[in-house]
């Protein structure tokens, strides 16, 4: 079978399941890369490591969107989803979002690696049964749900009977749960005992805020254990310098992610055998 006649048959198959229009949806492929294009905009994937800490290696990846208007000027993740919810197709962009970044985490070559997917807040309130289209989506590719994490922002979410509703649809169909920028606006450890993530991100302010006083130092292992008395894995964004990751590791983290370990980049950017932590100078 050509290349050609593979996307082309993966452009039906995903304009089905989604329900899209080729009218304002295409796919194509740039140098291993696989990229969309919906209603004006060019979009594209990148993906940050979440390392785990006493193996050395990756626990899985982050996905993150990348867009462009047609003559390639960059439009910000946030502006490329308003521009959805304004022309009407929020919940079918945030969809397009998540199968294209699932498409590229093939091409990295294996499924040993977590795939760690943020969901836009309004799709959880605005849609039912979670996860069920998304589903099909990973079956076409022969890819389990419990190698998918989704990453909900509660702070977003004022509602927790919806939010409640909404992990709860996540779970029945395999997929784990993580709470992202946990520490950030109106986050409570409540609500952490109420949803049972198995994945808490921490604000990337809480590392800078740490790393500059000597309470929020001596706060944060506690912090961990209490979430992991909830049987929740702290993961600790933002680590942008070697002192950041060495207080990660003395508050007793396992899971990091930040630019000191890697910057997003294309899936093809990572190469698995010669993955690791930087090496402290």
């Amino acid at each position: 079978m050509s290349p050609l006649f593979r996307l082309n048959a993966l452009q039906n198959e995903l304009r089905d399941v989604l329900s899209l229009s080729l009218n304002d949806y295409r796919l194509e492929v740039q140098e291993g890369d696989v990229r969309a294009t919906f209603i004006g905009m060019q979009l594209r994937s990148a993906f940050q490591p979440i390392f785990n800490l006493d193996a050395n290696i990756p626990l899985g990846y982050e996905a993150l969107l990348r867009a462009s208007d047609l003559n390639g000027n960059v439009i910000a993740p946030l502006v490329a989803f308003r521009k959805a919810e304004v022309a009407g197709k929020l919940v079918k962009f945030d969809r397009l979002c998540r199968t294209l970044h699932t498409l590229n985490y093939l091409n990295m070559g294996t499924k040993q690696n977590i795939l760690f997917l943020n969901v836009h807040p309004e799709l959880l309130v605005a849609v039912n049964s979670h996860g069920k289209i998304f589903e099909q989506v990973l079956h076409i590719h022969s890819l389990q749900p419990d190698n998918v994490v989704i990453e909900i922002n509660e702070s977003e979410v004022s509602d927790d009977n919806l939010l409640n509703d909404a992990i709860v649809n996540y779970r029945e169909r395999g997929y784990r749960i993580a709470i992202d920028d946990f520490g950030k606006a109106h986050s409570n450890l409540n609500r952490l005992y109420k949803f049972s993530p198995d994945y808490v991100k921490f604000d990337p302010s809480i590392i800078k805020l740490a790393e500059k006083n000597d309470r929020i130092q001596r706060i944060l292992p506690k912090l961990v254990g209490i979430i992991g008395e909830l049987d929740a894995k702290v993961i600790i964004e933002g680590i942008e310098t070697e002192n950041q990751l060495e207080l990660a590791r003395h508050a007793g983290v396992h899971l990091v992610q930040g630019y000191f370990l890697g910057r997003p980049a294309p899936a093809l950017s990572w190469d698995q055998a010669d993955l690791a932590l930087p090496v402290a100078a």
